[in-house]
């Protein structure tokens, strides 16, 4: 990557990188296209390639800045002596929101890298890969399943918590109003219904 990236306005830079998390968050890397994300940004396919070199290029910052702003948010807002599971859940999904705020796709990029089946996008982001996954580890060893009542099963609820977060942000994207702040007060709300019924 061209350092000179850095030396452009904030806001241009800001517009080149959105273009490409939702570009690259909504068709992948394999059919996410590099027209698409010039289109998107309003500069030059030569400027793109001025900066990145390359489309493989381009989507290794575009992860390795996602990773170190998520890890940032996430350090920031997370407390680390926090053991409920709902706290700490809600104070993710906070680090999340505040990162959508100014990248309103980076979560849903995240979530697409995951399931990632680019040989060329998984080795250009390879060594990366751990270090947000090791941050949510880190969170994940914080939650005491043992203080949930008996006969509840905490890694279930953990993933069941997941999978209706990923499926409220993906229903909520396709909202042309997606507003950061009422998502999360809507997983709030999922996440205090069913503490309601956890500890009832």
């Amino acid at each position: 990557m061209n350092s000179k990236f850095f030396d452009i306005k904030k806001e241009k830079q800001d517009r080149i990188i959105n273009s490409a998390l939702k570009i690259f968050a909504m068709q992948g890397y394999r059919h996410g296209s590099t027209d698409d994300i010039v289109k998107e940004a309003a500069i030059s396919k030569g400027l793109l390639f001025h900066y990145f070199g390359s489309k493989v290029g381009l989507y290794c910052f575009i992860y390795d800045y996602s990773v170190r702003f998520m890890n940032l948010e996430l350090r920031s807002t997370v407390n680390a002596k926090e053991t409920d599971l709902f706290a700490l859940m809600k104070q993710m999904e906070c680090a999340k929101m505040h990162a959508m705020k100014g990248y309103p796709y980076m979560q849903q990029f995240l979530n697409r890298s995951l399931s990632e089946d680019s040989y060329e996008a998984l080795l250009s982001t390879e060594e990366k890969r751990n270090a947000l996954s090791e941050t949510y580890a880190s969170i994940d060893a914080q939650i005491d399943y043992a203080a949930l009542p008996e006969g509840v099963d905490g890694q279930r609820l953990r993933k069941m918590l997941d999978f209706t977060i990923k499926g409220l942000m993906t229903e909520r994207f396709q909202d042309a109003s997606f507003q950061p702040e009422m998502l999360y007060e809507e997983i709030c709300g999922y996440l205090d219904m069913v503490r309601g019924i956890v500890y009832k």
